[in-house]
């Protein structure tokens, strides 16, 4: 595809030097002799230039006025103006305009570099928009499948989120029901869909690194910072944070994030400056709050500045009806990843689909059924490998001694309870040591932690 260009020279001698010039270095070049005949290609011709560079000589306010019109029209063209020196109110102007200026005379080779860097950033924009317009597609409340009464109920409360301006929404509910998917259906859906979405899992790190992936730092502000670092709250800034797992935040940090969203300000870690946000805040839990509260280990003003809007996702043994939208559709999309074909279910294979408690809810159906599609071999979902068990063989009869487990491999355990009784046999070796348990496990003490977490394990 060729590169597009678009010169705007508004000169009454007819110099076609720049023309000949960008068609030299392979651009689809296209000429305009005024603002008028540019605004004609653009609006009416649908003319859609990746660069455009416009000879504007010492612009009036009038032709300022024109170029900021024309711009909306102009949506993934990058503008590069050649001007003679002007006034610094015009200047500033012009700057928040282009991608760059230059001064006449200017230096032909500098002008090419300058063009082929507003190409790249034009394609980007191209790329993110479209990315982004796809995600505003596929993230609307209908995308919350099912046909159950709590499944509808849930949407009918999302559409009427959709034109609300949140400052701060809580989503609790099991793990596996979706409260990822609901904080997407939430920001692409909503009014803040034309802002970024930035996602963090407060599980995933521990407290300091968590702050300044939050906060960000200014260069020096501890040891192997060597460069500032813009925090997750300036890059959402416009947009929407959603904070995962929030109930396992540190609760020191706690307070500075309640201030943050109180204020709509932050300051870098090592900054003196304060820098203004204009955040919406998305949480999610599985962990019970208000017992978090009671226990002395969530902050109970942060609990009422954060929950101004609740939603409690129900599991999927509550609205087991919507296996039978559901199922298909994973199957569906894994067939497609996959180059698979799996169409038949079985009546067996359905009876354990329904009767199955679901304890992983979502996330459990949807590796249960990636499974059963990668190992299919034919139309039918292969029933062998469902694995659905609702009791797991107890430890106990698993120890062969005190340093071995036996992990059966005719499908009666799936992944996440071998690594569930793993975590089990280390703390129980190490007399609930989690340092300990986490070195004989080969991960970090944070990863242990976390996991333990996921799996509700005690080192008690």
């Amino acid at each position: 595809m060729a590169n597009r260009l678009l010169l705007i020279e508004q000169s009454s001698s007819k110099d076609d030097s720049l023309k000949t010039f960008f068609t030299q270095k392979n651009w689809q070049v296209t000429t305009a002799d005024s603002i008028k005949q540019a605004a004609s290609l653009l609006i009416e011709d649908s003319f859609n230039p990746h660069v455009i560079i416009a000879d504007i000589g010492s612009p009036k306010t009038s032709l300022l006025d024109d170029l900021s019109e024309l711009q909306e029209h102009a949506e993934h063209s990058e503008w590069i103006f050649l001007h003679q020196p002007t006034s610094d109110d015009h200047q500033e102007f012009l700057t928040d305009l282009a991608f760059d200026l230059l001064e006449k005379p200017f230096d032909l080779n500098r002008l090419n570099t300058i063009a082929k860097r507003a190409l790249r950033t034009s394609l980007l924009t191209k790329v993110a928009d479209s990315y982004s317009l796809k995600e505003k597609q596929r993230y609307q409340p209908e995308s919350f499948f099912g046909s159950s009464s709590k499944a509808d109920e849930l949407r009918e409360l999302l559409v009427q989120l959709k034109d609300v301006p949140i400052s701060a929404l809580t989503i609790t509910g099991e793990t596996g029901t979706g409260k990822g998917l609901v904080a997407k259906i939430i920001h692409y859906s909503g009014l803040r869909k034309d802002g970024p979405l930035i996602e963090l899992n407060c599980a995933a790190l521990p407290k300091d690194l968590l702050e300044s992936q939050l906060f960000g730092h200014e260069a020096g502000a501890f040891t192997g910072a060597t460069k500032r670092l813009k925090g997750l709250f300036e890059q959402a800034d416009g947009g929407t944070l959603f904070l995962d797992e929030i109930g396992d935040m540190d609760i020191e940090l706690q307070s500075k994030l309640l201030k943050a969203i109180e204020d709509q300000k932050i300051r870098r870690l090592g900054g003196e400056k304060e820098i203004d946000i204009d955040v919406q805040f998305i949480t999610a839990t599985s962990v019970d709050i208000e017992e978090a509260i009671q226990q002395g280990n969530f902050r109970e003003d942060l609990y009422h500045r954060i929950s101004v809007f609740t939603l409690k996702l129900p599991s999927l043994n509550e609205r087991k009806d919507d296996l039978i939208e559901l199922v298909p559709r994973i199957i569906a999309e894994f067939n497609q990843k996959a180059n698979k074909s799996v169409s038949e279910i079985t009546d067996a294979s359905w009876e354990k689909l329904l009767s199955y408690q679901w304890p992983g809810n979502v996330r459990e159906l949807r590796n249960v059924l990636e499974r059963c599609v990668l190992l299919s071999n034919n139309h039918q979902l292969p029933d062998q490998w469902l694995q659905l068990s609702d009791n797991v063989e107890p430890l106990s009869n698993q120890v062969l001694d005190d340093n071995q487990l036996v992990i059966p491999i005719d499908g009666t355990l799936a992944l996440e309870q071998v690594e569930k009784l793993m975590l089990e046999k280390a703390l129980e070796i190490e007399e609930g040591n989690v340092t300990a348990a986490a070195k004989r496990l080969q991960i970090s003490r944070e990863t242990m932690r976390y996991r333990m977490k996921k799996f509700e394990l005690s080192n008690g």
